[in-house]
């Protein structure tokens, strides 16, 4: 996780930090913080992904196209065709790759704006504080 904190010791009239430079830096940290849910939000909906196309590719190599195959929508599960099973398949991968470009966008957002930040404060602070992440 990525933090913002002010490195080794700094004497009081090295650096003033301001109440302006105070909001930038929590910005810096809760879109950081955000950033980070919107990654593991991408991986999860990239898994369920996989496994929509998992079960789409075990679907075709079924060879009774009079099977009714079940399909969990919500709690229940609800048998239909081959047919409209694929289909059923398709939309749902279909919504999931749309909310997977939309959490993109976000942190391609969320970059440009961390990358905004860390020029202004690097300006100020310098070596005084640091703004990347930490490698533990």
């Amino acid at each position: 996780m990525m933090a913002a904190t002010m490195k080794g010791p700094v004497a009081v009239e090295d650096v003033n930090v301001t109440f302006v430079d105070q909001q930038k830096i929590n910005k810096f940290a809760r879109n950081t913080s955000r950033m980070t849910e919107l990654k593991n939000e991408i991986e999860a909906k990239k898994k369920s992904l996989q496994n929509l196309q998992g079960a789409g590719d075990d679907l075709m190599m079924l060879d009774d196209d009079t099977l009714l195959i079940p399909y969990q929508i919500g709690d229940v599960f609800v048998s239909h065709s081959q047919e409209e099973t694929q289909e059923m398949l398709e939309a749902a991968k279909e919504t999931l790759e749309q909310e997977v470009k939309g959490l993109e966008d976000r942190v391609s957002a969320i970059l440009q704006l961390l990358g905004d930040l860390k020029v202004q404060l690097y300006a100020k602070f310098g070596n005084n504080i640091n703004l990347e992440a930490d490698e533990s």
